[in-house]
């Protein structure tokens, strides 16, 4: 027999604060009035929450509602979004792009930090911009060139390391932040669930490793790390095309290959942090088979820019002449080349193209849906996106021919800074867990 019990006032506190706070939260300022409507709570009870989050420092006055007289009735409370400050941060082997936000995740400012080709002591760059939005849209932006530095290797990754930190500084100085509450990063790579480690396996550069031990340094100031596909799975699933689904499977189409798995509404990471390397899924088609330190042979090799490229290159589509910046080198000058090759053959209507392209993604997904049956597949990343619904619907139709189980599949919507927008959120469930208390 179970013994029903009842809170204690501290807990019921505490219950009642977050609560309100959650509504401040996802609908903006409220009157006392709303707040004893949206959650029921008694005229003294919502009195004395606002009060007590008053007296926090995490609500405060915010105006009065137009829909009512002047007085203590319109009178509007919201949250006090400079309470705390959060930053995302997205690694790629390219570079650098980070936002810094509010306590509710609105971004104030942006920069991005392009990685130096190795050796040259040029092409790198900073440009940081400041405003108010929503996402991972900055306001206006200001650029400066900083083509410095000499040496290669580790020297080019070191001055990288510095360039970010101290670009991650000057942004949160200048939208005003005297200092960061927490800082979620997504980084390629396996990152341990239990210890929060990245695994770099040898395949990534140094600098990766030495830029997270740069953040972890700075004291008062939690840092997170997520495997970006993660974060981006994060964001299409709280604000993007899986919103409001407890199921779905994200893929990833950028440079390579991957996923993000979310089952009854949860992240799922595997015991490694693993799930979602299908990269090295071994799919027909390829020339061989993947091994345990490349995924050449795999699903990657079937859906990679580069693959991409050449399949476009056989049905007589040129891959165009955008490339990154500087002299990355071939292999991150095909990711452009890629997504501006698919959104030009949507636009132009190459049947043949998207339909082998879409059998070959269907492939891949199958995989995924006859093991975890997510119901929904969403296709992100900078191909996913150029993509659009008209890539997700050939997908869906191949898809279903060669899987037993219904599956619907979508175009990604939260756009090419999902990474970004899936760490801004991951640092402010963060913040505010310690903040407003609760899970």
């Amino acid at each position: 027999m179970t013994t029903a019990r009842t809170a204690t006032p501290s807990t019921a506190r505490a219950i009642n604060d977050r609560l309100a706070l959650d509504l401040l939260l996802e609908r903006g300022p409220l009157t006392a009035s709303d707040l004893r409507t949206l959650t029921g709570l008694s005229r003294p009870t919502v009195a004395d929450l606002l009060e007590r989050l008053q007296r926090s420092g995490l609500v405060a006055h915010a105006g009065e509602s137009a829909a009512l007289r002047r007085g203590p009735n319109a009178r509007l409370y919201g949250l006090v979004a400079d309470r705390a400050h959060l930053a995302g941060i997205d690694i790629r082997a390219t570079g650098v792009s980070l936002v810094v936000a509010d306590l509710t995740g609105r971004t104030l400012g942006t920069a991005t930090i392009a990685a130096l080709a190795p050796g040259t002591g040029t092409g790198a760059g900073t440009g940081v911009g400041t405003g108010v939005g929503t996402g991972t849209e900055a306001g206006v932006e200001t650029s400066t060139e900083a083509g410095a530095g000499t040496g290669a290797g580790a020297v080019d990754g070191d001055l990288l390391v510095e360039q970010t930190v101290e670009a991650l500084l000057a942004t949160a100085a200048e939208v005003g932040a005297k200092e960061l509450h927490t800082v979620a990063v997504g980084a390629p790579g396996l990152v341990d669930p239990v210890t929060g480690t990245l695994n770099n396996s040898g395949k990534l550069p140094e600098w990766h490793a030495k830029l997270l031990a740069a953040l972890r340094s700075r004291p008062g100031t939690e840092v997170i790390l997520e495997n970006e596909v993660n974060l981006a799975g994060i964001a299409e699933h709280r604000i993007g095309a899986a919103r409001g689904r407890r199921d779905f499977a994200l893929i990833w189409l950028g440079h390579g290959v991957g996923a993000s798995v979310v089952l009854d509404g949860r992240l799922r990471r595997g015991a490694s942090g693993g799930t979602g390397e299908i990269g090295f899924l071994p799919v027909p088609g390829t020339v061989g088979l993947p091994d345990s330190k490349k995924c050449d042979g795999g699903f990657h090799s079937m859906v990679s820019s580069a693959a991409i490229c050449e399949l476009a290159a056989r049905h007589g589509l040129a891959a165009g002449s955008e490339t990154t910046d500087g002299d990355a080198g071939a292999a991150e000058e095909q990711e452009p080349a890629a997504a501006a090759v698919v959104r030009r053959a949507v636009e132009t209507g190459a049947d043949d193209f998207l339909d082998e392209l879409a059998q070959r993604i269907a492939v891949g997904a199958s995989a995924i849906c006859v093991v975890l049956d997510p119901g929904c597949v969403v296709l992100g990343g900078e191909i996913g996106q150029a993509g659009g619904p008209e890539l997700a619907d050939r997908v869906e139709r191949h898809l279903s021919r060669i899987s037993p189980l219904a599956t619907e599949v979508r175009a990604g919507t939260a756009g090419g800074g999902a990474v970004l927008a899936g760490a801004v959120l991951t640092a402010g469930d963060a913040a505010r867990r310690e903040l407003f208390g609760g899970d």
